[in-house]
């Protein structure tokens, strides 16, 4: 982690990370509109709020080249789409955190953990949210144009 930029954010980050550890959930900073209660969330008529934006801004930044465009999964890394069908939030950031480790005969497969990786963890549930409004079917591919408020 860079401490470069201070103490405070050090403390953000590592606030953060304890949180995601605990499964607490952190309602999205400078959210546009109300998230329906069981979404993280808000998509209208194909535009989407500010968190949902800057996930797919973070995720093209630092997931995309493991798990391709818009989560659709490559080669080299599983679709997101199809496991967050079945996959929890908090199992979700336990993975981003921690980082996961499939060996079989046939196939091994390593997820890095990213809890050092600020961009990451300060922006996890922005992550989340333009993720899962992709796995939920509400979101199309590419960029996502924004709605203003």
């Amino acid at each position: 982690m860079n401490l470069q930029r201070g103490p405070v954010l050090a403390s953000k980050v590592f606030a953060l990370v304890l949180v995601a550890l605990a499964g607490w959930t952190i309602p999205a900073i400078g959210a546009v509109g109300a998230r329906a209660e069981d979404k993280p969330y808000v998509v209208k008529d194909g535009k989407v709020d500010k968190a949902v934006y800057n996930g797919w801004r973070r995720y093209t930044e630092s997931c995309l080249r493991c798990h391709g465009p818009d989560g659709a999964g490559s080669s080299y890394g599983p679709d997101l789409l199809h496991s967050l069908e079945s996959m929890s939030e908090e199992n979700f950031k336990e993975v981003v955190v921690n980082g996961r480790q499939n060996v079989t005969a046939a196939t091994t497969s390593v997820m890095p953990p990213f809890a050092q990786v600020e961009d990451v963890m300060l922006y996890i549930e922005d992550i989340y949210a333009y993720l899962k409004a992709r796995s939920d079917g509400v979101l199309g591919r590419g960029r996502p144009e924004r709605f203003d408020r």
